[in-house]
């Protein structure tokens, strides 16, 4: 199936709800008051999704790879921010097992999507 909209790709589906969630988070406690981190979170997790949007508008596959390279990495920033946030007590460990899940989840549909245009 034929992509044409970066808004058909589950991928950036996943991510736009996920950058949802991560604001969401961040708009209460503690948290909330540490603006430098909370704002770094929400960052992080729009890069994902604007990366994966900006690749599909650059129409060249190795483009698109090249910026979804860049929306994984986000996600992995993501998840090495969510760990800080629980060690130090801002977010339980229920919320952050489940942002780090959906976290992995996007980061799995990334390198496959990757692989598959690479492979096309």
């Amino acid at each position: 199936m034929k992509i044409d909209r970066f808004e058909d790709a589950e991928v950036w589906r996943l991510a736009r709800d996920f950058a949802g969630k991560i604001y969401l988070q961040t708009i209460s406690g503690n948290l909330a008051r540490d603006y430098s981190f909370r704002d770094r979170l929400r960052r992080s997790a729009v890069s994902i999704m604007a990366n994966i949007a900006e690749g599909f508008e650059r129409q060249t596959n190795k483009e698109l790879v090249q910026f979804l390279y860049i929306a994984k990495g986000s996600a992995g920033e993501l998840r090495s921010h969510l760990c800080l946030a629980y060690d130090v007590g801002y977010l339980d460990e229920n919320t952050v097992n489940e942002l780090l899940e959906q976290a992995l989840k996007i980061s799995r549909s990334l390198s496959g999507f990757i692989k598959y245009l690479q492979n096309n």
